[in-house]
C-alpha cells in the first residue's frame, strides 16, 4: 500500500504546474527515472535523489527534476552544448538511415523534426557525392523554424552550417529539416545542432502523430518542376518541392505523418521509355524495400518500427510510355507486374489500407489494368480510385508535370478517399463535386427549341448548339446532374461566351423539387467570355443536385467549360 500512495504521489507532483524556487543541480532523465524508482521502493535511495540537497529524499525532488527537465530556468548559465541528430534526440520522418553519426534524409520529405530550447541555435548539414553535380541536379533541402521556411538551399558543400536563431534570452522553438529534391540526386546529412542553452534537454523530438501515410510514387510524387515557370523546361532539382507536392498536403490536411518513396521516371514493369522498348531498371518493385536505390543507402527498410495506416501506390505513368504502343498485351504484363507489387506492399505492412491510383498526367487506359488488379489480389483493404487529370487552366509544371493548383486539388481528393478507407469524418473541404457529374441537355420541342448537346469527355466541356430558340429560358436547358451535396459553403465556377443581347441565366438547385434553388446569377449580355465564380451555401445536405443552364431563348451555339462545384468551408 506505501509503494502505490508513493507512487500516486509521484504522478500527481509530475503533473503540477507550479514548484518551490529552490537552489538546483542540473537533472537529466535518467536522475528522474531513478529517484522515481527510489521513491516506490524499487530501488535503494542514493545520495544523488537528494536533490535539493535538504536531506531528505521526497516527492518536491522528483518535481524539481521534471521542472528541470521540462521547464528550464531562463535564468540559468548557459552552456555550449552538442547534439547528434538522431532518433533519441529527434523524430526521424521518411526514409532516413543514420551512419557515423549523421542522419541522411535519403527519400522525398525525409525530415528531422525537434524542438531547440537555447538562446542561440545552429545545426550542421552534411552532403552526400551529389554536391559535385552540375547545379541543375543538387540535392535541395530547406530549413523551417516555428513552421517558417528560414533556408532553402542547394547542397554544394560537403557540410554547412545554418543558423537556427541567436539572441540573449533562451527561447523553445519547433525546428525541421526536410529534403526537398528526390532520391535520385543524393540525400541530405544532418549532423548535429550547437546550441547555447542551460536546459539539460536543450534539442527534444516533435511529437508523434496519431495517423501515418505513405506514399509509393514517382516523379509526381516527387513534385518535378512543381516551381517551374512553364511546361517548356526540363528537369532541374531547383524547381522539385516535395512541400508543394500532393502527398505532402494531403499529410498535411489529415496532420499526418508520412514517409515517401519515389524516383522520377519508376514503374511497375517499365520505367519512362522515350522509344517503347523496355526500361527494366528504373522500377520501383527493385526499390521499394530499401531505404534507397543508390548503393550507399541500399539498406532494407524497417517496416515493421514504422507501421503505416494507410499506404498510397501512385504508379503507372511510367509504364504508359512502353505499354500503349501494344497495350492489349502489354496492359496484362503491366497487371500481372501490379498484382504481384501488391502483395510486396502487403507483405510489408500488413495492417495497412492500401490505396491505388493513376491519371494525374493521363494514361488512363492503363488505369483499367489496376482495377483487375485489385480484383485478383482480392484483399478487402485495397482499393482504387482514377485520379482526375491536370486541367491546362490550372497550369503545367516542367515537363508537362502538375502545377501547385493539380497537386492541391488531389491533395483535397486522396484526403477524402483516405477518411473514407479508415472510418474517419471528412469535411470534403476543397473537393470539386461536379467532377463526376452527368452532362447533357434537355431540348423541348413542343416549346419551340430545336437543338442538340455534345459533351467532350476529354475535356469535360458541354457544347448546346439551338438552331431555334423556344419561347422560353426554360425551353432548352444545359446540365450537369447528380451531384450530391452536403452541408456547408459552395463556389460555382465556369467558363461560357454566350450569345450577344441574352443574359443567360444559370442555377444551383434540387432535383427533386426544383422549386428548391441553393445559387442563381445570369452572365453578361455582350457576346463576350466570361468566367463566372458564384458563392453561395448549402443549408442542408440534398443527395440529388444540379447546376443548370437556362438556354431555350438561345439561338447560336454555347460550351461550357471548366465547370467545377468545390467545397469551400
Amino acid at each position: 500500500m506505501r509503494k502505490k500512495r508513493i507512487a500516486f504521489l509521484a504522478a500527481l507532483i509530475l503533473a503540477a504546474d507550479a514548484v518551490m524556487p529552490l537552489e538546483t543541480q542540473a537533472a537529466s532523465r535518467e536522475d528522474v527515472e531513478r529517484l522515481l524508482r527510489s521513491l516506490t521502493a524499487a530501488a535503494a535511495v542514493t545520495e544523488a535523489d537528494d536533490y535539493d540537497a535538504d536531506g531528505i529524499v521526497n516527492a518536491i525532488d522528483l518535481t524539481l527534476m521534471k521542472r528541470e527537465l521540462l521547464e528550464p530556468q531562463e535564468n540559468g548559465a548557459l552552456r555550449s552544448q552538442t547534439v547528434t541528430a538522431i532518433t533519441e534526440q529527434t523524430k526521424l520522418t521518411g526514409r532516413t538511415l543514420t551512419k557515423n553519426g549523421v542522419t541522411w534524409l535519403v527519400q522525398s520529405g525525409a525530415a528531422v523534426e525537434c524542438t531547440v530550447t537555447a538562446a542561440e541555435a545552429s545545426v550542421t548539414i552534411a552532403g552526400d557525392g551529389a554536391v559535385s553535380s552540375d547545379e541543375k541536379h543538387r540535392p535541395r533541402y530547406g530549413v523551417y523554424v516555428n513552421g517558417e521556411l528560414i533556408k532553402d538551399v542547394l547542397m554544394s558543400e560537403k557540410e554547412q552550417t545554418v543558423q537556427l536563431f541567436t539572441g540573449t534570452k533562451q527561447r523553445t522553438a519547433a525546428v525541421k529539416i526536410m529534403h526537398l529534391s528526390e532520391a535520385n540526386n543524393g540525400a541530405i546529412g544532418v549532423k548535429q545542432f550547437d546550441v547555447m542553452t542551460s536546459a539539460a534537454e536543450p534539442v527534444r523530438p516533435a511529437a508523434q502523430k496519431n495517423l501515418s501515410i505513405e506514399f509509393i510514387g514517382d516523379s509526381i510524387t516527387c513534385a518535378y518542376g512543381v516551381e517551374a515557370e512553364t511546361q517548356y523546361v526540363g528537369f532541374e532539382t531547383g524547381t522539385e518541392n516535395f512541400s508543394k507536392s500532393y502527398a505532402y498536403l494531403t499529410a498535411q490536411l489529415l496532420d499526418a505523418d508520412y514517409s515517401a518513396v519515389s524516383y522520377s521516371g519508376y514503374g511497375i514493369v517499365s520505367g519512362y521509355t522515350g522509344s517503347g522498348t523496355k526500361n527494366a531498371t528504373s522500377l520501383m518493385p527493385l526499390a521499394y524495400e530499401n531505404v534507397g536505390h543508390q548503393a550507399i543507402y541500399a539498406e532494407p527498410w524497417d517496416f515493421a518500427s514504422h507501421p503505416y495506416d494507410a499506404v498510397i501506390v501512385n504508379l503507372g505513368t511510367n509504364d504508359d510510355s512502353y505499354a500503349k504502343s501494344d497495350l492489349e498485351t502489354r496492359g496484362a504484363e503491366f497487371q500481372a507486374g501490379y498484382e504481384a507489387f501488391l502483395k510486396t506492399v502487403r507483405k510489408c505492412n500488413p495492417d495497412s489500407v492500401i490505396i491505388c491510383t493513376l491519371g494525374i498526367m493521363g494514361c488512363e487506359e492503363l488505369y483499367p489494368y489496376i482495377e483487375a488488379a485489385v480484383k485478383a489480389v482480392g484483399d478487402p483493404k485495397i482499393i482504387c480510385y482514377q485520379s482526375p487529370t491536370q486541367k491546362q487552366s490550372d497550369g503545367y509544371g516542367a515537363d508537362w508535370h502538375p502545377s501547385p493548383v493539380t497537386h492541391q486539388l488531389n491533395a483535397y481528393i486522396l484526403a477524402d478517399k483516405i477518411c473514407e478507407a479508415l472510418g474517419m469524418p471528412s469535411a470534403k473541404i476543397g473537393l470539386d463535386f461536379a467532377v463526376d457529374g452527368k452532362y447533357g441537355a434537355e431540348i423541348n420541342t413542343e416549346a419551340g427549341a430545336s437543338g442538340w448537346p455534345y459533351f467532350s469527355e476529354w475535356d469535360k466541356s458541354l457544347n448546346v448548339t439551338l438552331s431555334k430558340a423556344g419561347n422560353s429560358p426554360e425551353a432548352a436547358i444545359g446540365y450537369v446532374r447528380n451531384l450530391s451535396l452536403i452541408e456547408g459553403s459552395y463556389e460555382l465556377s465556369f467558363n461560357a461566351t454566350p450569345q450577344k443581347g441574352l443574359a443567360l441565366q444559370y442555377a444551383v438547385r434540387s432535383m427533386h423539387d426544383p422549386e428548391k434553388v441553393y445559387c442563381t446569377g445570369s452572365m453578361n449580355a455582350d457576346g463576350k467570355e466570361e468566367t463566372v465564380v458564384k458563392a453561395f451555401d448549402m443549408p442542408e445536405a440534398d443527395d440529388a443536385c444540379e447546376i443548370v443552364f437556362f438556354l431555350g431563348e438561345m439561338s447560336s451555339a454555347v460550351t461550357f467549360r471548366n465547370v467545377t462545384l468545390f467545397k469551400r468551408g
